[in-house]
């Protein structure tokens, strides 16, 4: 499809980030069956239904836009979770395994929040305001969901996996 107006390309970009979400949807309960943390097994479960609200709304403004949600393939986005599923398949201790899997997550979370962050623009600098607003809520969540996940890491995680024996200090 060529692409010859910034609404085609906010189109564009709508349907790679509905493949996306599409991914991650299928892709968060192996993440929270992994996790030994209830924490993180939570914060997993909380994005999961989260962003099951996020493809549904995806579907809302593609139909708004008269265009189809669907038809792209988010390469980025299977990329990251192919990077995601290698931690799952590597041989860790269970505190570094969750490390990396919340490392993992926040590069799917900065992916998503680059995402909306350029739609939601693209939509307000062509006046689809309501279409801007869903988007601009999508991604105060994407970014809630990031800071949530470094809070975790900071306090609980990494400070467990610091402790197991063999670490440094510098």
């Amino acid at each position: 499809m060529k692409i010859t107006t910034l609404e085609g390309l906010l189109i564009d970009e709508l349907q790679d980030i509905y493949s996306a979400e599409n991914q991650l949807i299928k892709a968060l309960p192996k993440l929270a069956e992994a996790s030994e943390s209830d924490d993180l097994r939570v914060a997993f479960n909380e994005h999961l239904k989260e962003t099951r609200g996020h493809a549904a709304h995806i579907e809302e403004i593609c139909e708004k836009l008269n265009a189809k949600a669907a038809g792209k393939k988010c390469l980025g986005m299977e990329g990251l979770i192919k990077e995601a599923e290698e931690f799952l398949k590597a041989d860790l201790e269970e505190e570094l395994l969750e490390a990396a899997l919340i490392g993992a997550a926040q590069r799917i979370e900065h992916y998503e929040i680059a995402a909306y962050g350029t739609v939601h623009a693209h939509a307000r600098q062509l006046g689809f305001m309501s279409v801007a607003d869903i988007l601009g809520s999508i991604l105060e969540e994407e970014k809630k969901s990031d800071e949530q996940l470094t809070s975790l890491a900071k306090n609980k995680v990494n400070v467990q996996a610091a402790m197991l024996a063999g670490s440094h200090t510098m």
